[in-house]
């Protein structure tokens, strides 16, 4: 588990580093407190598919959009300063081309990272 003060910003590197090593902490947010909460204790964030049917009463993850995916992602993005944040592309946002897949990743990445470069606080 991450030690709580830690503030080093975890990289894909750095996960990558720890294979065969020490166990990776992996804990799901969706809203900027919880981020906060999690970040603490976490070495990745995941927002996942699911915030459908936790937060907006979805009976499945198949009504999950790629615009809700990006609000909780800007969400939990304010609420991390440490922890390595991963996003899951919601059903229908990949499956047609991979010309569809990198034009959503695209849309992703285009509302948290500047230059190549995550947003940190």
């Amino acid at each position: 588990m991450s030690a709580v003060g830690d503030t080093k910003t975890i990289t894909p590197s750095d996960i990558r580093s720890r294979k065969g090593g020490t166990p990776l902490v992996c804990l799901t947010a969706y809203t900027t407190p919880i981020a906060k909460l999690v970040d603490r204790h976490g070495d990745i964030v995941l927002v996942g598919d699911s915030v459908g049917m936790v937060l907006h009463g979805l009976p499945s993850t198949l009504g999950v959009t790629l615009k809700m995916m990006i609000m909780h992602g800007q969400a939990v993005r304010r609420g991390i300063k440490r922890a390595l944040m991963v996003v899951e592309m919601p059903f229908g946002s990949y499956e047609e081309s991979p010309e569809q897949a990198f034009r959503s990743r695209a849309r992703l990445g285009r509302n948290w990272l500047r230059g190549g470069q995550a947003r940190r606080r």
